[in-house]
């Protein structure tokens, strides 16, 4: 039970169209077709026929008039070019007044970002806070200006690009551009089940790792956990890509995500002090340091945290 109702400030609040249909606004035709039809269909009211009156009254209007128009609005080429200028020259504008200020750990994650994997990080977030943004209904006034939040300073960061390059799906780093040759995954001992699609894409993630491919390694472990986002150790090996990228807001979403689905899993019990995340032994992480130190979360991968990757996903 959502206990919500209509907002007429949202027709204002949430005029970029983008975070109303929860996607990139690298997005092209399809994706924006794509993602129309599977919130139209959560918003159906067939999909709501066990919710409540007050529910299927809110779905109604959301989808009437705030999802529907977004999608009028960029459903075309023409439309979407129309749409990304104003939302540019907004963006020029409010810049001008001040720098942006993050409100997420997503949003500065990405405001810290080194070049070569803005777009990653990105379309990482966005899908991530897409998977909730209308299920349950309640978190849609939540989620929406969070990513409308990113959309903005992913927009702030790419005010010198002359134009925002639409994608038929989501990034594939610079790396993966050529021809790959996917690390291997190890055959099946004798007696063993055969491991599932998510449990290969891990497996070639933690190839990577051992590798130093870090951008691989999270391509392959946000396929892995599209598959199966209950698992912990998924969430963990992505924390430690991104701590390894110096990407330590993502990191930290990622390292609590795996100790909420598993709080005795061992590589995010291991990067959570580093991390500033609390665990169930651990003290509050906002206690302050009684030297003055600098939290751990703000430091930077140390060589013996590198190193030790090696030794992490050795076979037992």
């Amino acid at each position: 039970m959502t206990h919500l109702a209509f907002s007429a400030e949202w027709l204002t609040q949430f005029s970029d169209p983008y975070s109303v249909l929860g996607i990139a606004v690298s997005a092209d035709d399809q994706r924006v077709l794509k993602r129309h039809r599977a919130i139209a269909k959560l918003l159906h009211p067939d999909a709501l026929a066990n919710a409540t009156a007050e529910d299927a009254v809110l779905a109604s209007q959301i989808l009437a008039r705030l999802v529907n128009p977004a999608y009028q609005e960029i459903k075309s080429e023409n439309g979407r070019a129309e749409v990304l200028a104003r939302l540019r020259m907004d963006i020029r504008y409010k810049s001008r007044q001040s720098p942006p200020t993050p409100s997420t750990a997503e949003s500065q994650a990405l405001l810290e970002s080194p070049s070569h994997s803005l777009d990653t990080l990105y379309e990482d977030a966005i899908a991530s806070f897409a998977e909730k943004q209308y299920s349950p209904l309640s978190q849609f006034p939540i989620i929406t200006p969070q990513i409308l939040e990113l959309n903005a300073i992913y927009l702030y960061i790419k005010i010198g690009s002359p134009e925002i390059l639409e994608k038929r799906t989501g990034v594939i780093p610079a790396v993966a551009a050529r021809p790959i040759s996917y690390a291997p995954v190890p055959d099946v001992p004798a007696g063993k089940s055969e491991p599932s699609y998510a449990e290969r894409h891990a497996e070639r993630a933690k190839e990577y790792l051992k590798k130093r491919n870090w951008s691989m390694a999270v391509q392959e472990l946000r396929d892995a956990i599209r598959l199966e986002p209950d698992r912990g150790e998924f969430h963990a090996l992505l924390a430690i890509a991104y701590f390894m990228q110096n990407l330590p807001g993502m990191a930290k979403v990622h390292c609590r995500q795996a100790l909420k689905l598993d709080p005795k899993n061992p590589l995010a019990l291991r990067y959570a002090p580093k991390l500033g995340v609390e665990t169930e032994t651990s003290a509050p992480a906002s206690r302050p340091s009684p030297k003055g130190d600098r939290p751990l979360s703000a430091s930077a991968p140390s060589r013996e945290n590198r190193k030790g990757l090696f030794g992490l996903f050795s076979k037992r």
